[in-house]
């Protein structure tokens, strides 16, 4: 069996703390419409960084100060840890004792993947590692999944990938695997279901969908 796991919002309980280290430092940036900051965020779920500076800027412009609110966000996430989403030890576990390869594909920087990884005891997990700053496109162009199931030695149609974005799923499928979605902030729609092999509310029932299927 093969798996690649996105990281925020699957693993890591991280999408919510982005968003609101993004409103709490917007004001000092002369951004007081919380709506459009709240919009932005979430456009910006499962893109890289680059593309979330594109998005930023299609809602405030190009004179906006995008890399220094950015870096003043990045600080005021550094302050704490994320909290582990429900089910990833016993997931990971099991997958070890199936002889399963996992590898992980987040739009992420790879600084701060390993950062995560690592202070989460969940880095030796992984026989492969794809970030953000090691691809040239942003989901949800599939280039990441493809680069990962490369480095895995398999093609893309033998893996299942597990995302919580749309833009991540939307990566997926294009990729020609097959995309499970765990929902965090965004909620399934209509397109987001018909792309998706099947939408399941935790890992603890991915776990058991992909003993039943393997």
């Amino acid at each position: 069996m093969n798996v690649i796991f996105d990281m925020d919002g699957v693993i890591f309980d991280s999408e919510r703390a982005y968003i609101n280290a993004y409103k709490k430092l917007a004001p000092k940036y002369g951004m007081n419409d919380f709506e459009i900051v709240h919009r932005a965020c979430m456009d910006s779920i499962g893109v890289t960084r680059q593309r979330t500076k594109e998005i930023f800027f299609s809602y405030v412009g190009h004179e906006f100060d995008y890399d220094s609110y950015r870096e003043d966000v990045q600080q005021e996430l550094n302050k704490s840890e994320y909290e582990i989403k429900p089910g990833v030890f016993e997931l990971f576990d099991w997958l070890r004792e199936t002889g399963a390869r996992v590898a992980l594909a987040s739009s992420t920087r790879e600084v701060s993947v390993r950062k995560s990884l690592g202070h989460a005891g969940l880095i030796d997990y992984f026989d492969q590692i794809v970030c953000g700053d090691m691809v040239s496109h942003s989901k949800p162009h599939p280039e990441i999944f493809i680069t990962a199931a490369q480095r895995l030695g398999v093609d893309p149609s033998t893996c299942y990938i597990i995302e919580d974005s749309y833009n991540g799923i939307r990566a997926a499928h294009a990729s020609g695997a097959h995309p499970i979605m765990v929902p965090d902030i965004l909620q399934p729609d209509d397109e987001i279901r018909g792309l998706a092999e099947v939408v399941l509310p935790s890992l603890i029932e991915v776990k058991d969908y992909l003993d039943k299927n393997r």
